[in-house]
């Protein structure tokens, strides 16, 4: 699917020659993961094309508001890759989240399946024909792989790397140990369906328990410390403003910045240990955290001093 207009593919064919093919490729399988099936190079030059023109905006802004054009032109640059990162990142986890849901279900029907006498690999691609969802979307794909000639162990396992989900990997190999073990199949895959179905239960009450744990953070990386540190670049600015200037007031809005960044890249981490277990699954909220936390600071510290004023009598 064509997701630029045919005057644009000069540029497309430029961008997937510049793009080392390594990189394009990782790029097109997240996109398939997330259920985005356009090409990589595509989405490439889209968001090249929107970088320059947020550049040249945060620019122009900058020039209205007479500040130095160098921090707006970089976030505005910047801006359009960390959103689509972030989105691609959120859509995976929410894709890998409805696919573990539905896999007790899933495994449900193969157990019945299984017990009316039906053979493993039949009863997937049934399976796989009635369903629908990313988890049937995947199933399918496995089923064509195993037709193609790659073993069922393989295209199972695959399945499970490719969703990058510890709780389906294990399923998976719980089901290949028991294929192997032999034995009655349909009991041993209705136990993985009961286990399963009780590690998402858990996994749901222990988000519901840490949600004040999470607010907490949220609060503090977002509001609280860029709240006091431009509060207190206001201040240094007002003392400033009475003839006392002040040498270090330039490193500290820098080391101000970057404190605030890092402050909201670990919230982001430990949000996703507390919630996930898993400080991988914490980027999706330290980038956001991260650029927001920024963007309050440095309005603050930008026109705090002008707001204030403004408000005195």
């Amino acid at each position: 699917m064509a997701l630029v207009p045919k005057y644009l593919f000069p540029l497309v064919d430029v961008v997937e020659k510049t793009i080392p093919r390594g990189l394009r490729i990782r790029l097109q399988e997240t996109l398939v993961r997330t259920g985005i099936y356009v090409k990589s190079a595509e989405i490439l030059t889209l968001i090249l094309l929107a970088s320059i023109l947020f550049g040249l905006l945060g620019i122009l802004i900058a020039v209205v508001l007479g500040i130095d054009f160098l921090i707006p032109f970089l976030a505005g640059f910047f801006l359009p890759p960390i959103i689509f990162a972030s989105y691609l990142f959120i859509m995976m986890e929410r894709r890998i989240d409805a696919i573990e849901q539905g896999t007790p279900d899933f495994l449900r029907q193969i157990a019945s399946l299984l017990r009316a006498g039906i053979g493993l690999e039949t009863a997937l691609e049934d399976v796989s024909r009635q369903g629908k969802g990313p988890l049937y979307d995947e199933l399918k794909r496995a089923v064509m792989e195993i037709k193609i000639g790659r073993t069922f162990d393989d295209a199972m396992l695959s399945m499970g790397r490719r969703l990058k989900s510890e709780t389906l990997d294990r399923t998976f190999r719980m089901i290949i140990e028991g294929r192997r073990a032999g034995g009655s199949l349909g009991d041993v895959i209705e136990a993985v369906a009961e286990d399963t179905r009780a590690v998402l239960a858990l996994k749901r009450e222990r988000k519901a328990n840490v949600m004040m744990s999470v607010m907490f953070l949220v609060v503090a990386a977002i509001i609280a410390a860029p709240f006091a540190l431009g509060m207190i670049m206001v201040y240094s600015a007002f003392i400033e403003s009475l003839g006392k200037s002040n040498p270090l007031l330039g490193t500290a809005k820098i080391a101000a910045g970057g404190y605030i960044i890092i402050h909201s890249i670990i919230a982001g981490i430990l949000i996703g240990i507390i919630m996930y277990g898993s400080a991988r699954k914490g980027i999706k909220y330290a980038i956001p955290l991260a650029v927001l936390a920024f963007g309050i600071f440095y309005v603050i510290e930008k026109f705090g001093f002008i707001i204030i004023g403004s408000m005195a009598p």
